[in-house]
């Protein structure tokens, strides 16, 4: 089969019918759309500033936490101030790693206070307990 000798009836005008594609330019951005200035035409353009987050470093040094105390208080002396020094222990502990050094002081002296107190109300029932069971139950 010679392509030469193919009879060029329908096709050859279907296809001289067809649209031929255009040769590439050398300058292509006057077939891109363009983009207008501002996006939305007749609006003015609002620019946000970036959120700044600054967080603070843990204290160099830490103020003391008390947190064993608490517990002891807590467990063998009084329990509700145990529990009242083990929540500003706690606290300490927050204040200590946010960097707060005021509220760290604050916590951590009024936590010791408590465990203090816990501890002497512990030690004065241990010893009246103490007393009576010999001195008054003896009989």
């Amino acid at each position: 089969m010679d392509p030469s000798n193919q009879s060029t009836g329908a096709c050859s005008s279907e296809k001289s019918g067809m649209l031929q594609p255009t040769p590439y330019q050398d300058n292509l951005v006057a077939y891109l759309p363009s983009f207008p200035s501002q996006p939305y035409p007749g609006k003015s353009v609002v620019a946000m500033q970036p959120a700044v987050f600054v967080t603070a470093a843990p204290l160099a040094n830490p103020e003391p936490e008390y947190l064993c105390y608490s517990i002891f208080t807590m467990l063998f002396c009084c329990f509700p101030l145990g529990i009242s020094a083990l929540i500003l222990s706690s606290s300490t502990r927050n204040a200590n790693y946010s960097g707060q050094r005021v509220l760290a002081e604050k916590n951590s002296k009024t936590a010791r206070t408590l465990n203090h107190v816990g501890v002497a109300i512990g030690i004065f029932f241990t010893v009246l307990l103490i007393v009576l069971e010999f001195v008054v139950f003896k009989n």
